[in-house]
């Protein structure tokens, strides 16, 4: 039992160290993104390349990590979570026989994860993106604490922090159960077609194949892109949901299908809807890639296998 009971801190660890590896390699994106996607005043007339550069001569190079401490502190339960609760529900799906083949247990299971992982920690991805959005010199919020006392009083206490919450758990889904299921897909036929080539026994259980590191990446990257490809309107539309009160329009987008329409109506689909896509490929392929390959590695050092 002890070798079990461990089994979960163990993959609970790896997902957080995953999850923060993965986020650390792309932060002055996020932040890029959130300052673009809400059309932040000060730099709403720059594009992705622009901005990447004004924000370290306005705000100094650690403008560019602005919002990640509440990242970290938000994105470790997230990884852990979402790892380990795949792990979990792939076991509870193939016990109950809910999927037909392999590939929709995976989905299945990418997708209550990813939801899990959300819920669980939505408050403090509120807090980050509130942060992020702020420019020097117009702080609302003085630090993490602040930001969690502020809108709790004065946005109508606990609810207040589930604000977008619907098009995030909507948008998690796809992104979450396409993520898992692309990188458990390619995985499972690259080491079945070409295990000498793509596979090399792992480093805690030599009977176990696992794939090289650079098909790892590429692995991930691809499930990265695929899974952003299909969720990012959605994700476009939490952002404007999250920043609500801060934001001139607010009051035509309380729900999640205003929201859409609004933007699709004042910006069309390519200005609107996939605003930013671009910089998301850039953010979320090496993001993807990095959080699947470090939690392989993870894995492996933590006697997962």
């Amino acid at each position: 039992a002890a070798r079990r009971d461990f089994y979960w801190l163990r993959s609970f660890i790896a997902g957080g160290v995953a999850g923060c590896c993965a986020k650390t390699t792309t932060a002055p994106l996020d932040r890029v993104k959130i300052l673009l996607q809400a059309h932040n005043h000060h730099y709403k007339h720059l594009g992705v390349f622009s901005t990447l550069c004004a924000v370290p001569k306005k705000e100094g190079y650690l403008g560019l990590y602005k919002g990640n401490g509440a990242m970290m502190i938000r994105i470790f339960p997230y990884g852990a979570i979402q790892f380990m609760a795949f792990d979990q529900y792939k076991k509870v799906v193939i016990k109950k026989q809910l999927g037909i083949s392999g590939h929709v247990h995976r989905l299945m299971a990418g997708s209550m994860a990813g939801i899990t992982a959300v819920i669980c920690t939505y408050p403090l991805d509120m807090v980050r993106v509130r942060l992020a959005f702020q420019v020097k010199g117009e702080h609302k919020y003085m630090g993490i604490i602040h930001a969690f006392k502020m809108i709790y009083t004065k946005e109508g206490g606990f609810s207040g922090f589930y604000r977008g919450l619907m098009p995030t758990v909507v948008g998690m889904a796809p992104y979450a159960g396409f993520s898992f299921f692309t990188f458990g897909t390619l995985k499972s036929i690259g080491l079945a077609q070409a295990p000498n080539l793509l596979g090399r026994p792992s480093l805690d259980n030599p009977d176990v194949l696992v794939l090289k590191t650079h098909v790892n990446l590429l692995c991930g990257g691809i499930a990265g892109a695929i899974a952003q490809t299909i969720s990012y309107p959605l994700d476009v539309t939490r952002r404007r949901m999250q920043l609500g009160a801060i934001l001139p329009d607010s009051e035509k987008c309380l729900t999640m299908v205003q929201t859409l329409k609004y933007v699709y109506q004042q910006h069309g689909i390519r200005r609107g809807l996939y605003r930013g896509l671009s910089l998301n490929y850039i953010r979320c392929i090496p993001s993807q890639a990095v959080a699947f390959t470090t939690y392989e590695l993870m894995k492996q050092f933590l006697h997962l296998n």
